[in-house]
């Protein structure tokens, strides 16, 4: 279950002689098959905002009893995300991101657990990917279950609410907010788009703070850290519980658990390596020092 608020986590100082870690954790993974865990700071370089990151604005995320909580609220909702997602889908992976597909393919990294919905992982050419808490790219119907894209949606949006995005685009700058929304206010005029197949409540297949992620989701998820030799934790505060499960599990079974992360983690302390600083720093130094020792 994630969380219902937070504030930014505390700003600190970054890790002196970032290539110098870097060759230092390339050489503890080096030979152990190791699964990612990805948090918010992974993709904060592409340009989609956090909540935990040091220096972040302090944010009330969106929660399951708010979204189910009125048709008003929805109403409000769907207007934010029909900008905001579409912030979200422009985003390109960053080195990071890029880093972590390369040793997939290089056979070092066997998989990503990822909290970001945001989809970054499967462009830069990542395969085996768990998106623990959904993805903006998907919208269910909360009353018969039927799946479609955002794409879809989006066209369906456009076609209720002709002209909303240029009036409300031509009024200024839009904040970004995370989890594909924005920030919005005269809301008032957007019109909503019901399930076309049962006329059900529609929402973004994103696991909302306060909502539990899928049991079969986790299973899958402790199953690939069963088969891990090693789990890296990237960009990840580990302030959601969802994710920090699975950093206590590793520690239980003897799995030795790095973590790459600016600022804190509530897993330092079970951590062989820990390294404060930016993930699309450290990881593509990870791979040059691969590269290097098997050249």
């Amino acid at each position: 279950m994630r969380p219902t608020a937070w504030e930014p986590a505390e700003a600190t100082s970054p890790d002196p002689d970032p290539q110098g870690r870097a060759a230092e954790l390339a050489g503890f993974l080096d030979g152990r098959r190791t699964l990612a865990l990805t948090g918010a700071g992974l993709s904060t370089p592409s340009g989609i905002p956090d909540y935990r990151s040091p220096g972040a604005p302090p944010r009330t995320p969106m929660t399951i009893q708010m979204f189910l909580g009125s048709a008003e609220f929805r109403r409000h909702y769907w207007a934010r995300n029909h900008l905001g997602w579409r912030h979200m889908d422009a985003a390109h992976p960053n080195a990071a991101h890029r880093a972590l597909a390369a040793m997939e393919s290089s056979g070092l990294v066997t998989g990503v657990i990822t909290q970001n919905v945001d989809m970054l992982h499967m462009k830069a050419g990542s395969r085996r990917v768990i998106d623990l808490h959904g993805s903006y790219g998907r919208v269910i119907c909360l009353d018969c279950g039927h799946r479609l894209s955002r794409y879809t949606l989006h066209r369906e949006l456009e076609a209720a609410n002709t002209g909303f995005s240029d009036r409300v685009v031509g009024r200024g700058a839009i904040e970004v907010a995370p989890d594909a929304d924005a920030v919005l206010t005269d809301t008032a005029e957007f019109v909503v788009v019901d399930c076309p197949r049962c006329g059900g409540i529609l929402k973004p297949d994103i696991v909302y703070f306060g909502e539990a992620v899928a049991k079969d989701v986790v299973d899958q998820a402790f199953a690939m850290v069963d088969a891990a030799d090693a789990l890296l934790v990237a960009g990840s505060s580990l302030t959601v519980m969802s994710g920090l499960r699975f950093v206590r599990h590793a520690a239980r079974i003897g799995t030795p658990v790095a973590i790459v992360n600016r600022g804190a983690t509530r897993g330092d302390s079970l951590a062989a390596i820990k390294i404060d600083h930016r993930c699309e720093v450290i990881l593509p130094g990870v791979t040059r020092a691969l590269s290097q020792d098997s050249a």
